[in-house]
């Protein structure tokens, strides 16, 4: 076991492949500072930038296609709203942080991110826990969490491609770096596409628009102590159908939809050895406008968070470790038709920790205190053990929570008795091997448990009790669900020039009040990848997407087919600066949804280069 108390925002250059594996095997979604895989008992999937730029194309789902337990639904092309579940969870269930920042949308009904804006354009790593996590992560860690962070690198690397549907995407990054000065990165995006009509029986394409650009800096006071700052601005423009008058049904319509996002971070990291800390501030901006074919704004939103931060780990003696944390967050929202309303929540935890020869685990709690609802307390513990060389058991248990949105609260919509969500999860898994190893294999078995989860009541018809002043309908902490199932993965270098992969999720999700199946969760749903060098400048891929049959509503009224959508890769390295890429999508051309009644996109062909100084 190896430990490196390096700061999350402080990314280490990738300068060889053996590094990239180390840095791959690192994660910060455990115990909120860096901790190996291996020394976490916690279902953990890390995918680096080789990986990203393997898969090809700005479309992040299909990088994350490979972590198990891992679902998403879309509503038309790239830029259209996208959600992700985790192990059966809602969307707005899985806290997401990019470069360090929490990014879900306050305004949001449900609190939860959009992933239809964030390309995977300048990734250089995601991180997935899969489980209920609030112990370090307080409020939203109820399926689990989701790190993305930027390339931080010195060197340039540039990247542009064109493809169906007048497709284009370009990006670049670069930096400067000196061990004993600092770091000095800039990075930007940017995608333009003429898309397909979202409304599967619709004929007017609809496109989408983005530009984002990235900054990162930090400076070393001495070997022990650095600041940083980083930010991220990105605006897009997407155009969407909806549902005109008089049938109310999705159809294309000239609507379009602006989004605006910036995340910043600015901080301070000590690191002494056997004590390490970070604090830092954050914010997170989303703001949009809704326009009909006219131009006149029919919705407008904007949601604020501004957060402070301290985390550390101290190593008082030998095996032995404690993390620790603690924050604040002040939120805010307004929409057109709602007033500006704002809420707070303080949160601490501690968690105590041992790495001793082949046994891992760790055992902490957390306190929060919210404005509105009170207190509330998580509890979470996981451990690891080395049984024999190379395999390892894993075992976790976690409680989580998220706090009802502004929008549930206070809205026209809203209830200001709402409690949190609250939910307990366990795993229990056998790997053998780290992932991106020659060999590499792992099963587990998880469960969670939710309670007082909020849903929106129909007040049609009724006008005491909970829908007092209520006449369009309202929140109320109602949902009882269960989500349990298995997760395997294999990978495996079968010769010298191929290698094999496979991702595997059960999800037997249901709601426990009616015993249906949860809406767009797939009992069965696997990924398979295969990469093969031809020559020492040539490379061929495939990954293979197979989903089951699901349903699209609480009801299970309205099915969705599963479906298998194939997907060829190529890339070609014309001088050891630049490499050519290409790829086709959906080669069988099949036709089938994530949403009920939004298209996704057909057989398309993309060609690309990528130049890296």
């Amino acid at each position: 076991m190896r430990k490196f108390l390096i700061s999350t925002v402080s990314l280490l250059s990738v300068a060889s492949p053996a590094a990239a594996q180390e840095e791959n095997s690192i994660t910060v979604t455990a115990t909120g500072t860096r901790i190996e895989v291996e020394d976490t008992g916690q279902a953990v999937t890390v995918i680096g930038e080789d990986e990203i730029l393997a898969v090809q194309g700005p479309d992040l789902t299909r990088v994350l296609e490979r972590v198990p337990g891992l679902v998403f639904s879309r509503n038309g092309g790239l830029g259209s709203f996208t959600g992700v579940r985790l192990r059966g969870a809602e969307a707005e269930q899985v806290l997401v942080v990019v470069d360090g920042v929490r990014v879900a949308d306050p305004a949001a009904p449900s609190g939860g991110f959009d992933f239809g804006n964030l390309l995977s354009a300048n990734l250089e790593k995601i991180e997935v826990l899969r489980g209920s996590n609030s112990t370090i992560w307080g409020s939203d860690a109820v399926g689990g969490v989701l790190v993305a962070s930027t390339r931080a690198e010195g060197g340039l690397l540039g990247q542009a491609e064109y493809g169906a549907n007048e497709t284009f995407s370009g990006a670049v990054s670069g930096g400067i770096s000196d061990p004993d000065t600092g770091f000095l990165g800039i990075g930007g995006s940017y995608l333009a596409s003429d898309g397909f009509s979202a409304a599967a029986r619709g004929t007017e394409a609809d496109g989408f628009e983005q530009w984002a650009l990235d900054g990162h800096g930090r400076y070393y006071l001495s070997d022990r102590f650095e600041v940083f700052a980083r930010v991220r601005h990105a605006e897009g423009e997407l155009d969407i159908d909806g549902f005109p008058a008089p049938a109310f049904a999705l159809a294309d319509t000239l609507e379009t939809q602006d989004t605006r996002q910036t995340f910043a971070s600015a901080g301070a990291v000590y690191d002494a050895g056997p004590l390490f800390l970070t604090a830092a501030y954050s914010l997170s901006d989303t703001a949009r406008d809704n326009r009909d074919d006219s131009g006149a704004t029919t919705f407008a939103s904007d949601g604020r968070a501004d957060r402070v931060s301290l985390r550390g780990e101290w190593r008082p003696i030998g095996p032995l470790l404690v993390n620790f944390g603690a924050e604040n967050e002040w939120s805010r929202y307004e929409t057109l038709f709602d007033a500006r309303g704002e809420t707070g929540i303080f949160g601490a935890y501690a968690q105590a920790g041992i790495e001793w020869r082949g046994i891992s685990g760790h055992i902490g709690a957390r306190y929060d205190n919210h404005e509105d609802f009170g207190d509330e307390v998580s509890f979470g513990a996981d451990a690891s053990y080395a049984v024999a060389p190379g395999w390892r058991l894993r075992a976790s248990v976690g409680e989580g929570f998220k706090a009802p949105t502004l929008f549930q609260l206070l809205s026209d919509f809203g209830n200001e008795s709402l409690q949190p969500e609250n939910s307990t999860s366990f795993d229990l898994g056998l790997a053998y091997g780290e992932r991106g190893e020659a060999l590499y294999g792992a099963v587990t078995l998880y469960r969670r448990d939710t309670e007082d989860q909020i849903g929106f009541v129909s007040c049609f018809g009724i006008s005491d009790g909970i829908c007092t002043n209520r006449p369009f309908g309202t929140y109320d902490n109602f949902a009882r669900t269960r989500a349990q199932g298995l997760e395997v993965e294999a990978s495996a270098r079968v010769a010298q020039s191929v290698e094999l992969g496979a991702v595997y999720t059960l999800t037997d999700a249901e709601d426990r009040a009616t015993g249906l199946d949860l809406p767009r969760r797939p009992r069965h749903a696997a990924t398979l990848f295969a990469d093969w060098t031809v020559l020492p400048a040539l490379a061929l891929g495939a990954d293979l997407r197979i989903v089951s049959d699901s349903f699209d509503d609480a009801g299970n009224a309205v099915r969705l087919d599963g479906y298998e959508v194939l997907t060829l890769r190529a890339a070609f390295d014309a001088s050891e600066r630049v490499q050519i890429t290409g790829r086709v999508e959906n080669v069988w051309d099949e036709d089938y949804q994530t949403a009920a009644g939004y298209a996704t996109r057909g057989r398309a062909a993309f060609v690309g280069a990528r130049l890296k100084l």
